[in-house]
């Protein structure tokens, strides 16, 4: 039977090198967390942006006499842009926690089942605070716009 014989120096070393390798663990785990943070923080701007933005790009881009009108639906606001002289309408409304647009006759009833979802708010109100000039409120923030045709 052998015996080994181990040095101070070696039990030293091994430490050091456990000392280095539970930092290294540690200093991923924090980057991790750190790019988790970042990454979401991003995610909710990023939600901010694009549901505000789509609101506000979608009455520009139908801007015309008479399109924008400001309608009610469940417990918020319906904003229904005509699109041109066609008697139809993009509808904007909150359903279940989503905010959806749906496309039909202006006169119609909204089909929500089949509207298409554009974010997640459980805030969706519109008010016009002079002419031409709407404020649009969700969740995610509040967006100003301006049509140039004036309503």
């Amino acid at each position: 039977m052998r015996q080994e014989n181990r040095s101070p120096v070696t039990f030293m070393t091994m430490g050091i090198a456990g000392f280095f390798l539970a930092g290294f663990f540690l200093l991923v785990v924090f980057g991790a967390q750190t790019y988790r943070g970042i990454v979401q923080g991003q995610t909710e701007n990023n939600h901010t942006r694009e549901l505000l933005g789509y609101l506000a790009t979608c009455a520009r881009a139908n801007d015309s006499e008479g399109a924008l009108q400001i309608g009610t639906y469940g417990d918020g606001s319906m904003l229904v842009i005509a699109d041109g002289t066609s008697g139809y309408a993009f509808r904007i409304y909150r359903y279940e926690g989503s905010l959806v647009e749906d496309y039909g006759p202006m006169d119609s009833e909204v089909n929500p089942e089949t509207a298409m979802v554009i974010g997640e708010t459980d805030i969706f109100w519109i008010e016009e605070r002079q002419e031409g000039v709407f404020v649009v409120t969700t969740d995610a923030g509040t967006v100003l716009f301006h049509t140039r045709s004036g309503v």
